[in-house]
């Protein structure tokens, strides 16, 4: 008896040079093959192959050096970034559901390396994070915001964990999380001392190598910011009424 076979999906072109970028073994900032080869070797027009650069260069497969050529790009978050940027202002309803959501995501990898880096830390002495939370203090007594500084903290701490891409991760929900702040009109932070302060709790856990000290600052380091946004959402003309059982 005869078996139906499902015809085999043709590659996209954008999958065919993603392959010949695997092939190759090519790594970040190594040189594309030239578009003609492209042509050449996929059997494909230059039009098709210009699409498809296009399409790499916006996922950070390809980086386009104009007048130098094309080139294996960084693959880096930022599309990422882009995308929850825009699916966070796109909220019609301004229930602040997208920030909360990498608020959430952003606690979640500093309580997941607690252990590493109570271990790392403990007995140790660590004046660059302490300058960084010194420099929160003075921009807070000047009654100016301190997004550089509080970045460099958290950007310093995990850049020491084993696992890049937690960095990487932080990094990038840190800054849909910054650009998207001022985007909603978000109310400011009304409990800034407290943030701030909860930076140096964070470093005595670390150093005193506490784990549970270091979730517990941590939890209230982002308690002022989770209060604000369930604040925000409960306000907002979209959210819905939560009912008393």
């Amino acid at each position: 008896m005869a078996t139906s076979m499902a015809p085999t999906r043709r590659k996209s072109v954008v999958e065919q040079i993603q392959d010949m970028i695997l092939d190759l073994e090519l790594r970040p900032g190594d040189p594309m093959p030239t578009e003609a080869t492209l042509c050449e070797d996929l059997g494909i027009s230059r039009s098709s192959v210009r699409e498809a650069m296009r399409t790499l260069q916006s996922l950070d497969i390809v980086e386009v050096r104009h007048g130098h050529g094309t080139y294996v790009g960084q693959l880096s978050l930022s599309p990422l970034v882009t995308g929850l940027i825009f699916r966070s202002v796109l909220n019609t309803d301004n229930s602040f559901a997208t920030l909360r959501d990498v608020v959430s995501l952003r606690i979640a990898l500093d309580l997941g390396v607690a252990d590493e880096l109570c271990a790392q830390h403990a007995s140790t002495t660590n004046p660059e994070l302490r300058g960084y939370v010194e420099e929160m203090r003075t921009r807070t007594a000047a009654g100016l915001p301190f997004p550089e500084a509080d970045g460099a903290f958290h950007s310093r701490l995990l850049s020491q964990v084993g696992n890049s891409l937690v960095s990487e991760l932080a990094a990038a929900f840190w800054e849909v999380h910054t650009k998207v702040v001022p985007l909603l009109g978000f109310p400011p932070n009304t409990e800034i001392e407290h943030t701030v302060e909860a930076h140096d709790a964070i470093i005595d856990a670390l150093e005193a190598g506490d784990t549970a000290a270091y979730r517990a600052a941590v939890l209230d380091h982002y308690a002022p910011l989770t209060r604000a946004i369930e604040k925000a959402t409960a306000d907002s003309p979209g959210a819905v009424p939560t009912v008393a059982p």
